[in-house]
């Protein structure tokens, strides 16, 4: 039935109003009508943007060559950009997955921490190479082994 008299207020927005329609039918009906069908535009294409950044196609990035190791190649990087400080993921951190200190921290926050690293919202400075995203979220696809 809705849908029914949005087609027939469009057929008549197209071919003008007959008197009989614009009883009927007022233009604020056919303004809400053009403005839900811009918002569900709007909405699909926001939900359909392919997720393309620093690292390439996709968010795994490139994984080519030897795996990356958590104690030579992941914790410096961790260590060095995001457990600096308790503002950041330093001791006693209450800031999103909290500390990230331990193997043990990192890897329940592995989920987190690729998601961040992956869309460049971690950290805040923007701070990591290329080649240093790669590297955490290479060894979080293998399954962050403690390495």
């Amino acid at each position: 039935m809705q849908l029914k008299f949005y087609y027939k207020l469009l057929i008549f927005s197209m071919n003008g109003f007959p008197k009989t329609a614009a009883r009927r039918y007022s233009k604020s009906s056919f303004t809400k009508l053009v403005s839900m069908i811009f918002l569900i535009t709007c909405f699909l294409f926001a939900c359909t943007k392919k997720h393309e950044d620093t690292l390439g196609a996709s968010s795994s990035g490139n994984c080519s060559g030897p795996a990356k190791s958590f104690a030579v190649d992941v914790n410096p990087i961790i260590q060095s950009s995001c457990a600096v400080s308790t503002g950041c993921h330093g001791s006693n951190s209450i800031v999103g997955p909290g500390p990230l200190l331990t193997y043990t921290q990192v890897f329940n926050a592995r989920s987190s921490i690729s998601s961040a690293v992956s869309s460049g919202s971690m950290p805040p400075n923007g701070g990591l190479s290329v080649t240093q995203k790669n590297a955490i979220i290479c060894w979080i696809d293998s399954g962050a082994p403690n390495n």
